[in-house]
């Protein structure tokens, strides 16, 4: 076997896992919203699935993959096709250059292996924005191609806000990269070990924590969630971009956004919560004398901070009244905006003042 296809057999190995994770989470997520939508509701949730309705997400993904595929009459079906792929892929691409744990690195078969990292390059969370955006099309075409008026709408809210809310991301992400002089998110995950007080949400000469709630609000509505899921009201425009969709169609649109939820989640947890760093020095396993299976303790810390924004996400959906359109695009430029560019302007004058 060549040192060539030995690689290519690693990645795609790596690749294979991450997304068997990544999808497995969307399964998990499908049913802990429900449940945790139906407890704070003071209600059971599903329950006739198995057991307490565990076995509910499988029933939902037999009956999505066997229900009809419909396509309207005057629907561009070229189009009508390519919209969820064009959908789903760029919100699973992004899993690339994400560190779910520390960058150890051993020998397999004489090349050099990281396995809690499929690539690491240096212009990390660029590449994440850069396929996030695209990801905003395949709304905009599945709108535009079913030829539905509340397609169209939901369509054409969704570019607005897409474009609207993503460089409020992009602008609160500023911060972090100035502090940590660098694009990688292996290297920005790096530079906050050793305790909760180097992570950037507290770390000095700078603490972002306005980056952190800019990121995390305009996150919500980069995902279309409640209180910012104006593309998809179901009380103005039925379903909005995907009222037309059925069977497998409709559950890329679905992965799509649950993924989606995932993706800035980890983002969140590695740019401003240190990644899989520990909230103290080193990790109790080392402590112990089991440094060898640190990586263990390192991933559940990540998981931790990961599920952490996942609840908030159902905590809101929970809790807050869907805004008004208007009310939506003032407060992302109007209030949101001046906020990250303040942050960006009293970050690069701290550092500075105060080089690290």
């Amino acid at each position: 076997m060549t040192e060539l296809s030995l690689r290519l057999a690693v990645s795609l190995a790596q690749i294979a896992a991450v997304m068997g994770v990544v999808m497995l989470t969307v399964m998990i997520l499908t049913l802990a919203e429900r449940k945790v939508l139906g407890w704070m509701q003071d209600r059971m949730g599903p329950m006739e699935v198995g057991p307490y309705g565990i076995l509910q997400p499988i029933a939902d993904g037999l009956k999505l993959f066997f229900k009809e595929d419909i396509v309207p009459a005057g629907a561009n079906k070229f189009m009508f096709s390519l919209a969820p792929i064009l959908a789903m892929v760029p919100a699973l691409i992004g899993f690339a250059v994400i560190p779910f744990g520390p960058s150890n690195k051993f020998e397999l078969f004489g090349i050099t292996v990281e396995p809690f990292v499929i690539s690491d390059i240096n212009i990390g969370i660029l590449y994440i924005l850069a396929f996030a955006s695209i990801g905003a099309y395949g709304i905009i075409l599945g709108g535009w191609a079913s030829n539905s008026k509340y397609s169209l709408l939901g369509g054409l809210r969704s570019a607005a806000q897409v474009i609207s809310y993503e460089l409020n991301v992009g602008l609160a992400i500023v911060g972090v990269l100035i502090l940590a002089g660098s694009l990688s998110l292996v290297k920005i995950t790096e530079a906050q070990s050793g305790g909760f007080w180097h992570w950037y949400v507290f770390a000095l000469p700078a603490p972002q924590i306005f980056a952190f709630v800019v990121y995390v609000i305009s996150a919500v509505a980069e995902t279309n969630r409640v209180p910012f899921d104006l593309p998809e009201a179901e009380s103005e425009l039925v379903a909005g971009f995907f009222t037309e969709y059925s069977g497998m169609r409709f559950a890329f649109f679905f992965i799509a956004e649950y993924a989606n939820m995932v993706l800035v989640s980890c983002v969140a947890a590695a740019m401003f919560l240190g990644g899989w760093n520990a909230p103290y020095p080193g990790t109790i396993l080392e402590h112990v004398g089991l440094g060898q299976f640190a990586w263990a303790e390192n991933i559940a810390w990540f998981t931790v901070k990961a599920y952490l924004f996942l609840f908030l996400f159902f905590w809101l959906r929970a809790t807050l009244p869907r805004l008004r359109y208007d009310q939506l695009m003032k407060f992302g430029w109007k209030v949101m905006l001046p906020i990250a560019l303040g942050n960006i302007v009293v970050t690069s004058i701290a550092v500075y003042l105060f080089p690290r």
